[in-house]
């Protein structure tokens, strides 16, 4: 039985460090919650997660800062102290949030800056679902979820790098298109899960999985 693997970014991953293939089944998004809305993108940028060091939400923080940038940071954790302390008079914390507030901020914002690398990464699918271009580092799970049609890509994890990715959007905003960054998410919808994941349990084990649940 091969291993299953959340990306290609993780498929690589254990091909490099355990020798073995893998399957890729990518986790499911609530594509049917995260949803496109009939209101005006308005002129801030927007991150959401927890506040864990490897996301690297400094790099937003001080890269809109610099720029003069509106920022709205949504979520909490162990780098909240930190960001706080260096953030400029255009960066706002509104610290946890419900699903439906961090929707309506997908809805309204005019990109999500994605600073982390992940092994998947949900909230730029879950952005993109409701029609948000995505501002991300150019290395894991993003670049698989991210298309040039629905966001931009910097190269390196540092200020300066982020800095000419947001100039590098914001010189383009006009030409994303909010039907074109929700039909980049929608494979990714739980429907599409489940049917690989059975699928996949269905062809090693010779059995209908969930006809016998």
């Amino acid at each position: 039985m091969k291993i299953l693997s959340i990306s290609r970014t993780v498929q690589h991953r254990i091909r490099e460090c355990y020798g073995r293939d893998s399957v890729v089944i990518y986790p499911p998004v609530d594509t049917a919650f995260y949803t496109p809305a009939p209101v005006r993108r308005e002129d801030f940028f927007l991150v959401v997660s927890a506040f864990a060091p490897y996301k690297r939400f400094d790099l937003a923080v001080e890269a809109c800062t610099r720029l003069g940038q509106k920022l709205v940071v949504i979520g909490t954790g162990q780098d909240e102290a930190k960001l706080k302390a260096f953030a400029g008079p255009t960066v706002r914390f509104l610290g946890w949030q419900s699903d439906e507030v961090i929707r309506d901020h997908f809805r309204r914002a005019k990109a999500l800056l994605f600073p982390a690398e992940e092994d998947f990464g949900i909230v730029p699918v879950e952005a993109q679902a409701c029609g948000c271009p995505v501002i991300a580092f150019g290395k894991g799970g993003a670049v698989e979820t991210v298309s040039e049609r629905s966001g931009v890509f910097f190269e390196e994890q540092t200020v300066g790098s982020m800095i000419e990715g947001i100039e590098r959007f914001e010189a383009i905003r006009d030409s994303f298109d909010p039907r074109a960054a929700r039909k980049n998410a929608l494979p990714f919808r739980p429907e599409r899960y489940e049917a690989e994941l059975f699928g996949y349990i269905d062809s090693v084990t010779g059995m209908e999985t969930r006809r016998a649940a």
